[in-house]
């Protein structure tokens, strides 16, 4: 399946910078990286929670590494306070159901980076922010993009940046 049309007129319209990889049919963003050659930490692996079984928000964390639950949700009732919002209290993954629903035209499990486009709030690991480029997912996979992390900022200007991965166990 070739990367998806929206995706690249998404980029294309607002002028981002990316370059497209296709590989061989991986499932996991460490099997990513390892099939193009690359340190797992250069690799994002993306994640979307939900919050109290009612609003979601997508997530980068590289692919040596796993999510915190508690992190992402300090980080994410931080922001809340700050907009004077109460803060969530349960932290899950979303369900399938819910994601195949939501996420049109792209494979389960290939989610590209852009919260925005599926009005989503972004949280970005800062071990990946700090690369000067990732490979995230292109919505299918066998295709990437390799894309500056400061692309995704541009992208939306609402995400944000702090440190909820931890290293696998």
């Amino acid at each position: 399946m070739p990367i998806p049309k929206s995706l690249l007129s998404f980029l294309d319209k607002r002028k981002i910078k990316y370059e497209t990889l296709k590989h061989r049919i991986v499932y996991t963003a460490y099997d990513k990286a390892a099939t193009l050659g690359l340190k797992p930490q250069q690799v994002a692996k993306t994640i979307i929670v939900n919050l109290d079984k009612k609003d979601h928000v997508l997530g980068l964390i590289p692919a040596n590494k796993n999510l915190d639950k508690k992190k992402l949700m300090a980080l994410i009732n931080k922001q809340r306070q700050k907009a004077k919002l109460p803060n969530h209290k349960k932290i899950d993954f979303a369900d399938e159901k819910w994601m195949k629903k939501t996420l049109k035209g792209i494979k389960l499990g290939a989610t590209p980076a852009f919260g925005i486009l599926y009005k989503l709030p972004t949280f970005i690991d800062s071990a990946l922010a700090n690369q000067p480029k990732i490979i995230i997912n292109a919505g299918d996979y066998q295709n990437s993009f390799k894309i500056a992390p400061s692309s995704l900022f541009k992208l939306d200007k609402n995400a944000i940046k702090g440190s909820f991965s931890q290293a696998k166990k």
